[in-house]
Formats: C-alpha cells, sequence, structure tokens
C-alpha cells in the first residue's frame, strides 16, 4: 500500500515539473500574477520590457502565448524569456520607429499640455506616448475557459523639449498589470562648439580667451535617436554662470528675433541644428582680464511631418513676437562648457594702455607741441636776420 501511495506522489511531482520549469519550482515569483510583474525602460531608441515568467507559467500559459496587443501569429511581437537571471523574465523589445511601432499594434501619439516650471512661459508643450498590452492566448480551442486571461499594459511618455546642458489591478477573470513610465531623449542631445563653418575644428579656448568677434559655429546633434524626430532650436542665450535660469542673460536668438551676429543655418529638417555667433564680453566683466559665460539652447524635438509647421514663420508679415507660444514639443536646454573672451579683437596682438579720449589728447598735445616749437624757430631766425639792420 505504501509502496502504492509512493508511486501516486512520484507521479504527481513529475506531472507538476513537466508543467512548471525547475527555475519557477524554487523561485518567490512562483505565484499568480501581480501588478509589479512588468518592468518598462523607456529608452532613446527601443523599449523594453520585462515581465516575470514564473506567474504566467503558474496561470497556465508560457512564453509562447504571450504576444504584443495579441500579435500572436507576427514572430517579431513575442517575448524573448531570459533564464539566466534570478527571477526569470520574458523580454520583449522593439525600436522607436514608425514601422516597429505600427507592426505590432502600438500606438503612437503625440499629446498636448500646457507648459510647467521651467517652461511656464509656453502655453503648449508637447509629449510622445507610446502605448500597448501583452496578452495571453488561451491555448483552447472550445467555446470557454478556466484559464485566467492575462493582460498587461505599458506606456512610455516623452517629453519632446529640453533645456540642453553640455558639458524615464486586478479584476475578476482578468489579471490586470499596468506600468507606465516617463522616458527622455534628453541624453541623445550634446552641443559641440566649432572654428570652421564646415564643423570639422573643435573649439578650444586658452586662459587668455580668445579674440573678440571671433566667430564660434555651433551644432546641438542629437545621436542614437529614432529617425522619427528631428532636432529643433527655440531659443539660445548665454549667461555668466553655468545656471540656465541665471537673472543676467543675453538672447542670441529667439524664434525669429536674432542678435545682429547671430546667424541660424540649419534648423528643424534634421537631427543636427546648427548656428553662428561672434563672440563678445559682458559688461559685467569690464574690469576684468577676460570674460567668461555658458551657451545654452532651450531643444526640441519635432516629427519629421511636423517640423515645417512648428518652424517660426520669419517674414515680415508672418513674425513673431520674442515669448510667443508656439505648439511646443517638450524641451530641454543643453549647456556648453566655458566660453573665455580676451580683450583684443581680431587682427590686434596687443591692446593699447590708453582709451581713445586719452590718445586723442596726447595727438592734440603733441601738434601743439610741434607747432609752437616751430613758431619759436621761426620768431628766432627772424629776429636774428633783422639786428644787422637796426645797427
Amino acid at each position: 500500500m505504501r509502496l502504492i501511495i509512493l508511486l501516486c506522489l512520484l507521479g504527481l511531482i513529475s506531472k507538476i515539473e513537466a508543467q512548471t520549469p525547475l527555475d519557477c519550482i524554487t523561485s518567490i515569483t512562483n505565484r499568480p500574477p501581480e501588478n509589479s510583474d512588468i518592468l518598462v525602460t523607456c529608452g532613446t531608441e527601443y523599449m523594453d520590457l520585462a515581465i516575470y515568467l514564473c506567474p504566467i507559467y503558474q496561470a497556465l500559459y508560457n512564453e509562447s502565448l504571450m504576444a504584443l496587443n495579441s500579435q500572436h501569429d507576427t514572430p517579431e511581437c513575442l517575448g524573448t524569456p531570459d533564464w539566466t537571471v534570478d527571477p526569470p523574465v520574458l523580454r520583449f523589445r522593439f525600436p522607436l520607429n514608425t514601422s516597429a511601432v505600427s507592426a505590432c499594434g502600438n500606438n503612437f501619439k503625440i499629446i498636448t499640455q500646457v507648459g510647467t516650471g521651467a517652461f511656464a512661459d509656453f502655453s503648449n508643450v508637447q509629449y510622445a506616448n507610446v502605448s500597448g498590452m501583452v496578452t495571453s492566448k488561451d491555448p483552447g480551442q472550445g467555446p470557454i475557459t478556466y484559464r485566467e486571461q492575462i493582460l498587461y499594459m505599458f506606456s512610455c511618455l516623452y517629453p519632446m523639449q529640453y533645456l540642453l546642458n553640455n558639458t524615464e489591478l486586478a479584476v475578476s477573470g482578468v489579471s490586470l498589470a499596468i506600468n507606465e513610465n516617463n522616458g527622455s531623449f534628453v541624453s541623445t542631445l550634446n552641443m559641440e562648439l566649432f572654428e570652421n563653418e564646415q564643423h570639422t575644428d573643435i573649439m578650444t579656448f586658452p586662459q587668455s580667451g580668445i579674440n573678440l568677434k571671433t566667430k564660434i559655429y555651433v551644432a546641438v546633434k542629437a545621436t542614437n535617436l529614432t529617425d522619427r524626430f528631428n532636432v529643433m532650436l527655440d531659443r539660445c542665450y548665454a549667461t555668466t554662470t553655468p545656471i540656465p535660469n541665471y537673472v543676467t542673460y543675453y538672447d542670441l536668438f529667439v524664434g525669429c528675433d536674432r542678435d545682429a551676429q547671430t546667424q541660424v543655418t540649419l534648423n528643424g529638417v534634421s537631427q543636427t541644428a546648427y548656428f553662428s555667433f561672434e563672440a563678445f564680453r559682458f559688461v559685467e566683466h569690464k574690469n576684468q582680464t577676460v570674460s567668461t559665460f555658458y551657451l545654452h539652447c532651450v531643444t526640441r524635438l519635432c516629427e519629421v511631418s511636423t517640423c515645417s509647421v512648428l518652424l517660426p514663420d520669419c517674414t515680415n508679415t508672418g513674425r513673431r513676437r520674442k515669448r510667443e507660444a508656439e505648439d511646443v514639443s517638450g524641451n530641454a536646454t543643453v549647456t556648453s562648457h566655458l566660453i573665455v573672451v580676451g580683450k583684443n579683437t581680431i587682427g590686434t596682438s596687443t591692446e593699447s594702455n590708453y582709451s581713445s579720449p586719452v590718445v586723442a589728447v596726447i595727438v592734440c598735445i603733441v601738434i601743439l607741441t610741434i607747432l609752437l616749437v616751430t613758431m619759436a624757430a621761426y620768431f628766432a631766425f627772424y629776429i636774428r636776420r633783422r639786428k644787422p639792420i637796426i645797427q
């Protein structure tokens, strides 16, 4: 009798092990699905999902029965089990481009909200939202089922405007897990300063500073960014500290309003934006040998199909006010490294120790001295010639 009971127990154990992987038998996640079973990583180029595998097996499903948005017949919409980590997970990864997002039925939309915080000046700030779900497929063929459906919902919200500084429920019959996460494209953006218009020679700053009116070429680039977006500069300005919201600043350009020496050569049409300006000094540095400041650019990412609409109309009839709120895609500010400007203008090697008025006075004194000496010599010569006549 004991032998029969032992054989039954061994058969029961083998049946359980056949349904549940060995790694899940001892795992702390060998339980029914919970809301915390999904981890969403909102990357700059890819979205990554990681879902605990053991609860899926506990609910009598496996990795082959889970897919993005019920696209079970599309191979790229299926997950990849990872048994090398503890606890084991089912991974999904898809790039943030139009074809990949739509292929598996994920939702991509641009939403508009009122600007807050650093962007309170803007009436409309845009965000890119990517959302979807991972659903289970019942393997049964009958009209009814005793399996509980599993549903994992996910969402990533990407602000599309940045201030760049150089230098992410359970209901009856459905196990519902929702994970919303905020991502950011800011890590893909950087600012570089160049000496030439071709943007090949990185600008260096000696301790004595560069000459006044030296042309500085600026490039703001996006790297490892989905091709769905372009880079658009909304405002670039300089401050004497690395703090972007410092009280003292000078605007190089805000939309259509530009400094006379500032030229915007490429903006909103690719993943690189270019502009240039001439080196200047802050008045507060008038008694210092060099003037130092930092460059900041409020940068946004615009969807390629809408960039032309968001670009400011700089014609006389369509010119916008300096701080008029456009439909701003979520933004960031990029800040350059320290810019050092000396007192010399281009073409001068040393600076005169005298100001222009002092030089003018010295020149006048020299001219008057020469004139007086000439007149004295003339009168002396004239008097010497008249003495013999008087005698």
